[in-house]
């Protein structure tokens, strides 16, 4: 509409460096979002996977695929690489979905991605391999395609992200609104005195509507988008990477930052600290190394050389951390054979264990279970691996000893990963055939506790100095996990997230139980009989947390105005890195796209650089809107005076203010750096507060005062229109003069001279050494 109006008002050159102006804006907007790629066709014996509908029953290949579309495994076993949606770069094992009316619960329900995500290949997935029995072919079901997939969905969320209620965006429409308003009065007023000189009636329409996108400055949208594309390039720099810029400037408001505890606070790997076996309902004394001979053929190492979802991926041994560091201290091997999962110790005498079934990990049910033969004799055993209160409440009574609270207690608080194992010999009349169809909690039911694996998970270098720099800029951290809670307390005392001279007081949530209500039962972690009968409002740890109990606090924490920031690498954290204010995935794969920023780094030194660029590119902002805000202004004014003689600036004279002054001050404000460090206050989040509007309005004042006065003055010089000439150059050097004082530094951005150094430095790291 601008451009239309300018045109037919004969400023062509104005309205083209407009249009040039957006469209680099657009295009450059456009940029900062990844591009998503669907795969290409793939063809499966007669169709096309573009052909495919819900209900079609597909083959999976034997040497893998990309699955292009959302299906249910309905016979076999597949190793997926789901990285691409959740982050993990462990493989996963799915495993077929039971037949309904054959005893399991799952087969009674209708079917349910959430509920059934262990059955369920997703869109975009790479699987590996697939494994098969008695020669049957790895079959799946379609039940979703295009954007109705968990990846179509994901995709769509991405260009249609949920929008962010910000205090900044609110105000900056209010603001807007009060310019129409000012605009509205130049409209009248030009009107009317256009009318009381007789003016032409086209020129009466194009110079009234012409104050309204004087007052509304067109080039603001440009403006503000040149602050975050450099805060954007200032984060690549540094190895984040961010699909959501708008998310930069709410990053600046974080006050409140929770993080994942393994991979995210600890390392990665796990090491196996040591063993704590169980025989005839006791622990033993001293604990003991799995790779003894004396150990070899117990039901201990059984249970850690089988009950695991580790596979061979172009022969080497590839799955979950802990799974790996569990079975390489059996010394045993694991063989894949005609697609069956087979792990023998290396012996003189041959000592084979074949995996019959697979019951994989849940994060919900906290274990895992499998089926077992051992080679030569038809009864098998299940062996059962997970959360020790889980296990031990899945065991008779009678093979969990006494003290098997104190002893669990003292290795977390100890800071390490405890493991339960346990056990079951199987009737002889259970047949392969029969195993297949058993329903999971049959098969978990009256186990022997076997004993404890304890493994020690260390803190990353960098956590305790982050935390504590977190922590100095009053910021609140929180870890939120899914190990035990004890273990979790020792590790936020460890990082620092937990001062040494801070009393722990640790709150159980019961479930309602037999007829009684659900309640939450308060004691001290050093003193558990001393038990606590008040509310506590402010939690640090939050352990034994599901996927979406982590995006429910996140929410929580948001609805009591919290400034959320997320840190974590796991697919658990998926929906909490989306929810969250501020998302930092620190997974290096394609699962970058399930969280805001994504960071290359695998610590968490990224989140204070992240809030520092955050807080630049939100003064930044406000830097930006009000110069451009003033702007309009100052332009308002000058034409408001020079209408009153009916006279105009000319199309050279805006083309130099908005291509030579505003385009140039605009883009130098914006490369303002990050200050080196966290301060303990935050940037103002809206507009609309004292000390800025009375700034705005009293340069509002003084721009006016000066620019009447030197429309009033007088002089003898030969200039045609001596007005135009002199509201040109004031105003010129006031846009210049509310540059300078709008441009904030310290606290939260450097001063405006170290723009060169930075783009000199930003320059060299680009020059091969």
């Amino acid at each position: 509409f601008s451009v239309i109006l300018w045109s037919a008002d004969e400023y062509y050159y104005y309205a083209a460096a407009i249009v040039f102006m957006s469209v680099i804006s657009i295009a450059t907007s456009l940029y900062t979002i990844k591009k998503v790629c669907l795969s290409p066709p793939l063809d499966i014996e007669e169709a096309l996977s573009t052909d495919l509908v819900p209900g079609d029953v597909m083959v999976i290949p034997s040497n893998g695929t990309i699955m292009p579309c959302d299906a249910v495994l309905v016979s076999g076993t597949c190793i997926v690489n789901e990285s691409m949606l959740t982050g993990e770069s462990v493989p996963v094992t799915k495993t077929n979905l039971p037949n309904p009316g054959e005893g399991d619960k799952e087969g009674d329900v209708a079917y349910s991605m959430e509920e059934h995500k262990r059955h369920t290949l997703f869109c975009g997935t790479h699987v590996i391999q697939t494994r098969f029995y008695s020669g049957e072919l790895v079959k799946a079901v379609v039940v979703r395609t295009g954007f109705s997939t968990a990846k179509g969905q994901l995709v769509r969320s991405i260009l249609y992200p949920k929008p962010t209620d910000f205090k900044l965006y609110r105000d900056a429409y209010l603001f807007l609104l009060c310019l129409v308003a000012i605009a509205g009065i130049g409209f009248v007023y030009s009107i009317v005195l256009s009318v009381m000189n007789k003016v032409p009636a086209k020129t009466i329409i194009i110079e009234s509507l012409d104050i309204i996108t004087i007052t509304v400055p067109p080039a603001l949208p440009a403006a503000m988008t040149a602050g975050i594309v450099y805060a954007q390039r200032r984060l690549k720099r540094i190895g984040i990477f961010c699909i959501s810029p708008q998310r930069i400037n709410i990053c600046g408001q974080l006050n409140l930052v929770c993080f994942d505890k393994t991979g995210t606070l600890t390392e990665d790997g796990l090491d196996l600290w040591g063993v704590q076996r169980v025989e005839k309902g006791t622990f033993h004394l001293s604990e003991e190394n799995a790779y003894k001979d004396t150990l070899v053929k117990s039901q201990f190492v059984a249970c850690m050389a089988t009950c695991h979802s580790l596979t061979n991926i172009d022969g080497k041994l590839s799955g979950d951390p802990l799974d790996l560091k569990m079975f390489e201290a059996t010394g045993w091997v694991n063989l894949e054979v005609k697609g069956h999962s087979v792990c023998c110790v290396l012996m003189q005498s041959a000592y084979e264990i074949g995996i019959v079934r697979q019951f994989p990990f849940s994060s919900a049910l906290q274990r895992m279970c499998v089926v077992a033969r051992l080679l030569g004799e038809k009864r098998m055993d299940a062996y059962l691996k997970g959360a020790p209160e889980v296990v031990a409440s899945l065991c008779k009574k009678d093979t969990v000893p006494e003290d098997f609270a104190e002893v669990l207690e003292d290795y977390t608080k100890q800071g390490f990963r405890v493991i339960a194992l346990a056990h079951r010999r199987l009737e002889s009349k259970l047949t392969w055939h029969k195993v297949q169809n058993v329903n999971r909690d049959q098969m978990e039911a009256n186990m022997e506790f076997l004993g404890l694996i304890i493994m020690q998970n260390k803190l990353k270098a960098e956590t305790s100095g982050v935390l504590q720099d977190l922590h100095r800029a009053h910021i609140r951290t929180v870890m939120v996990t899914g190990d035990n809670m004890l273990t979790a307390i020792s590790v936020a005392r460890d990082c620092g997230m937990i001062p040494p001279q801070d009393q722990v007081i640790i709150a159980d949530a019961l479930p309602p139980k037999d007829g009684q209500a659900a309640k939450i039962t308060w004691r001290y972690a050093d003193n558990p009989s001393k038990h606590v009968g008040k509310l506590v409002l402010h939690g640090t740890v939050f352990a034994r947390m599901a996927p979406d109990q982590k995006t429910e606090l996140i929410e929580a924490l948001q609805s009591v105005d919290y400034f959320v920031g997320m840190c974590g690498d796991g697919a658990n954290d998926c929906g909490a890195l989306k929810r969250a204010h501020g998302g930092i995935s620190l997974s290096e794969l394609e699962a970058s796209v399930a969280s805001p920023f994504t960071s290359r780094t695998p610590n968490i030194s990224c989140v204070p650089s992240l809030i520092r660029e955050g807080r630049a590119a939100l003064i930044t902002s406000f830097c930006v809107f009000k110069f451009m805000a003033l702007y309009s202004i100052i332009q308002y004014i000058s034409v408001t005076l020079l209408y009153s003689i009916l006279s105009n600036l000319g199309d050279f004279q805006f083309l130099f203010i908005d291509i030579a002054i505003i385009l140039l001050v605009v883009f130098t404000m914006s490369l303002n750096p990050a200050w080196k460090e966290l301060v303990s206050r935050r940037p103002p989040s809206g507009l609309i507060s004292g000390p800025l509007l009375f700034s705005v309005l009293t340069q509002i004042l003084i721009c006016l005062g000066f620019q009447t006065i030197a429309f009033l003055w007088r002089d003898d010089h030969n200039i045609k229109n001596y007005e135009n000439t002199s509201l040109f150059y004031v105003s010129s050097f006031q846009y210049l003069i509310v540059a300078i004082i709008f441009s904030k530094g310290k606290p939260f951005r450097q001063p405006s001279y170290k723009n060169c150094e930075d783009h000199y430095l930003h320059q060299c790291s680009h020059i091969p050494t």
